[in-house]
């Protein structure tokens, strides 16, 4: 009993680690599309390309990851998704020295297509591993590692790619080394530092995983010769299927607010970088925060209850930014931040209840609708771009939580 117990410890502690590292990667990129758009003089809509060609993965290879792991093992989908990822952070190298925005697209989807291995097998394996009623509460315990990486990526990770030269074609100093294809070379060999030092940690996890004896979870342990690899008939359970459409719109919204908030704060609202950087680190800190919180205050309130009420509050806070825009906008969106934090975990696993042996095909759909973010980011940018009034863009994420809050209200409910 003890060592099983102490199995199921290591089990959750190693899996934890992957919340935070996949966090790391994602929430990266921000910093990236800011730095981008400077290096290759992009639009804000060219630049927000960035995150389309990262999370068009996780709309790709779901469902083939899903077979994989119905045949293998969720052990099996972490190992290969980390190595996956590691050779993605690798190739940041070669694309120093090619200095083209396409090779970043590729990059991206590369470390995008490892990363959606893990949040593919990580979500379901920490539902299923325990018990049912406590899953909403544990997943996002495990989320809140989520949290603690994005914060470093954004507060530490952020100035180590951007540092202090916000300069442009025209504003370079006349005696920088090079002219502006040094600026680019410099540019892009700091991109390339936090990915290096992603990918040697990958490979350690991977290695640790991979001697590791995970617990197998019952399916695992008397798998069915018949079942199928991928079970499309799970989409007929509407809780399941509302789920995808909330996590399509979350994912969109939250990623839009995300990307944008170095364009907004520095664009528009004029803060340099090295200010920007700090206010982005205290977003990602109030994610954090509300991560934790919001765990121990699902001992008392039931998650769809919280659901509701954080997506109805961020429905107001996008209003603040629609209508009066600034610096307001900005202190605005950390509200946000701390309020969205708990709405990704909580849904995935209402979503997954009473699943039973299609968990692993419902997570792949869930991990699809995280296509949401190829969609509606760069359309919150073309808003932004052409729009007289751009903070109107934020009309889109405000849309999104709405949806969110219907599913905490409504749409959670096991009803077939």
């Amino acid at each position: 009993m003890k060592e099983n117990k102490n199995r199921l410890v290591v089990a959750l502690t190693l899996i934890f680690s992957l919340f935070f590292i996949w966090a790391i990667s994602s929430n990266l990129l921000p910093t990236m599309i800011r730095q981008l758009m400077k290096t290759f003089e992009l639009s804000a809509f060219q630049a927000s390309l960035t995150e389309a060609s990262y999370w068009i993965a996780y709309f790709i290879f779901p469902i083939p990851i899903a077979m994989f792991m119905k045949r293998y093992s969720y052990k099996a989908g972490i190992v290969v998704g980390l190595l996956i990822a590691a050779v993605g952070g690798l190739l940041f190298f070669p694309a120093s020295q090619i200095q083209q925005y396409w090779a970043y697209l590729g990059i991206f989807f590369v470390i995008a297509t490892g990363m959606c291995f893990l949040e593919t097998a990580a979500n379901p394996y920490v539902t299923v591993l325990g018990d049912a009623e406590s899953a909403p509460r544990r997943l996002n315990l495990a989320q809140s590692f989520n949290g603690l990486g994005a914060f470093i990526a954004a507060m530490f990770l952020s100035k180590l790619v951007l540092g202090d030269s916000d300069f442009t074609r025209e504003t370079l100093p006349a005696d920088y080394p090079g002219g502006w294809d040094g600026f680019v070379a410099t540019a892009t060999n700091s991109m390339k530092i936090p990915y290096l030092i992603l990918a040697t940690v990958l490979i350690v996890i991977a290695a640790a995983i991979a001697i590791t004896k995970l617990p197998r979870i019952e399916e695992e342990s008397e798998p069915d010769a018949n079942a199928k690899l991928i079970d499309f008939g799970v989409l007929r359970r509407s809780h399941l299927r509302n789920g995808v459409i909330a996590q399509f719109f979350y994912n969109g919204g939250q990623t839009a607010v995300n990307a944008m908030f170095l364009i907004y704060s520095c664009k528009y609202v004029g803060l340099s970088e090295s200010t920007a950087t700090t206010f982005f680190g205290l977003y990602m800190l109030a994610f954090l925060g509300g991560r934790w919180i919001g765990t121990l205050l699902m001992g008392r309130f039931r998650p769809q209850d919280m659901l509701v009420v954080y997506a109805l509050i961020n429905v107001v806070l996008c209003a603040v930014i629609i209508v009066v825009g600034g610096m307001a906008g900005v202190y605005a969106m950390l509200g946000v931040s701390f309020f969205m934090s708990i709405m990704y975990p909580t849904q995935f696993s209402l979503a997954l209840e009473n699943l039973g042996p299609r968990t692993k095909s419902g997570s792949a759909f869930l991990v699809m609708a995280i296509v949401g973010n190829v969609i509606l980011p760069p359309l919150t940018a073309k808003i932004m771009d052409t729009a007289a009034v751009y903070h109107i863009a934020y009309i889109v994420p405000l849309v999104c939580f709405a949806v969110c809050a219907y599913y905490g209200w409504r749409g959670y409910k096991v009803i077939d």
